[in-house]
Order: C-alpha cells, then structure tokens, then sequence
C-alpha cells in the first residue's frame, strides 16, 4: 500500500506506548511511518502519525504548542509523578478552587521546569528513566518552558482533592510535573491521575481515529481518507503560496526574495505551497529573504 505524504491522527488509548501505536500503524499501512512527541502509557488523546515523506516534517510538528486536559490527586505523591508510580507519601491537602487558582499564576508565561526521573531527557548521555530504573535520583537542571495557559477546570473537595486542569504549553512541558508543582506552591504533594492531549498545533483530537478504525481501513484499502496533507498538518505556520516559476525554483532549494512584489513580508518558519495549495517546502526568514529548512522532492 502506498500512501502520499501526511498524517495520521491518532486517538491513543490508555496503557499503550507511542511504539505501540507506531509499530501497528506500520504493520497495517506498512512504509515509514514515524510519531510527533511521545505519550506516556498511562496518557490517551493525539498522536500524530507521519507516513510516507511527511516523517521529515515531523521536528516542526514537534514544536508546536500542545494542549491537555490533566487530573491530579493532591496529597499523594508517586515517584513518577503519575499513578503508575509507587506511592512515596501520602498527607491530607485539604486545596480548595480559590486556592489553586491563586498559585496558578505564577505558573503561567516562561517558567523553569525540573524533568522528572522518569523522563526520556538524557543526562551525561542516559536517558533519565534509565537511571531510575537503576534506584538512582540525581539532580536535573531546570529547564525554560512556556505555560501559554493554565485554567482550572473542576475540584473535588476532600482531604485528597482531585484537580482537573488544562494547560497549553511549549514543547518540551513536563504536565505531571506541573501538577505537582502546583500542590507543592499549597505545601503538599501531588501525582496524575489522568492526562489527555487535546491538541498540538492546528490538529485535534477531534480529528483522530482509533487503532483499530485505521487498521480497519487498511484492510478495506481506504487509509487515504485518514491521511491529513502536510499541508494542513502544518497550519499553524504562516503559508507563502508562489507561481509556478518560483516553485520550480524552491524545489530546487533557492531562496525566495521578500522584496519580490508577490512574496508577504514574513516571520519565522512558514510553509511555501504551489498554485494547488499542495506543500513544497518549510522554508524561514533570514534577514529580507526566505531559505529552505526542508525541501519535499
């Protein structure tokens, strides 16, 4: 089966690897099939599958903003920061609405973040869940992440209040680390319960299919209707649409001069797409024109 380039957007159940969920895609559509931004197992919700050339496009899926919808259990900590950890304490935080959104701002805008143990962050070379396996807990440099929103969403009150909040953040964001960092500013502990990724970039949830429905597909030889263009994977990029001359000669890695009469002045990364809005190129700015970062063939 041969798939044009895109993706697939996944809606991953609980207990689940990303490798998992690759590994299934791959046997079922079979070609190169790679993912944008791991889940953790206990998480369900997006994860954006590239088939085909799209697999090159994935570090700029990668780098979009995601939003979750997290639950986190005040009063009992994990040493994974989630429920699949072994509990490590376990103390009455009585929180209440008013007093987690009055920590919740300081958690908001650029903020630093301490990776968990259990993380796939490498240190000295090893990844840090590696070490964690071992026994071992070393100190972690804190590293700048972005918090663009954070809103409470429920509480259930009691000695061990649940709180459901949503966070859109940069990539990079450890949720369960914000969680507990949230009980930590009220003087407890905290651990997840659940988390789910609603959306990374301009792609949802919404959007995605099951395992089984695009396996399903697979065998009915309709996986095509699944596949989303890279085109509009990547919406969340400003979009330079050019002629059929300065197409042929982005294909081949010339920049584009912003002076041109038909070329917006732009910002940042922006996808360049022919006259039928099909995607050619990622290109960025670089002083008054645009240069290639990936070339599609």
């Amino acid at each position: 089966m041969t798939l044009p380039p895109g993706f697939i957007l996944i809606d991953k159940e609980s207990e689940w690897t990303s490798h998992d969920v690759v590994a299934k895609v791959r046997n079922a559509v079979g070609g190169k099939v790679g993912h944008a931004g791991t889940l953790d197992p206990m998480a369900t919700g997006l994860l954006i599958l590239a088939v085909g050339g799209a697999t090159r496009l994935l570090r700029f899926v990668q780098g979009a903003q995601k939003e979750y919808i997290a639950t986190a259990l005040f009063g009992v900590a994990t040493d994974s920061l989630d429920a699949d950890g072994a509990v490590l304490s376990r103390e009455p935080l009585p929180a209440t609405a008013e007093q987690v959104e009055s920590v919740m701002e300081r958690f908001r805008g650029e903020i630093l973040q301490v990776p968990p143990m259990v993380s796939a962050r490498k240190v000295e070379g090893k990844r840090l869940y590696a070490m964690a396996r071992e026994g071992k807990v070393i100190e972690r440099e804190a590293r700048p992440v972005t918090i663009h929103s954070l809103e409470l969403v429920d509480i259930a009150p009691s000695d061990y209040p649940e709180v459901t909040f949503s966070v859109v953040c940069s990539t990079g964001t450890y949720v369960r680390t914000l969680g507990d960092d949230l009980a930590r500013a009220l003087g407890g502990r905290a651990h997840l319960t659940s988390l789910r990724r609603v959306r990374n970039g301009a792609m949802t949830v919404e959007e995605a299919s099951s395992v089984a429905a695009v396996v399903e597909a697979a065998d009915r030889n309709e996986v095509n209707s699944l596949v989303i263009g890279a085109a509009d994977a990547l919406g969340d990029l400003a979009t330079v649409s050019v002629d059929d001359v300065t197409a042929f000669r982005v294909r081949n890695g010339r920049p584009i001069d912003l002076a041109s009469a038909e070329i917006p002045d732009v910002a940042g990364l922006v996808t360049v797409t022919d006259k039928d809005d099909h995607l050619i190129a990622v290109y960025r700015r670089d002083q008054h024109q645009l240069v290639p970062e990936v070339v599609l063939s």
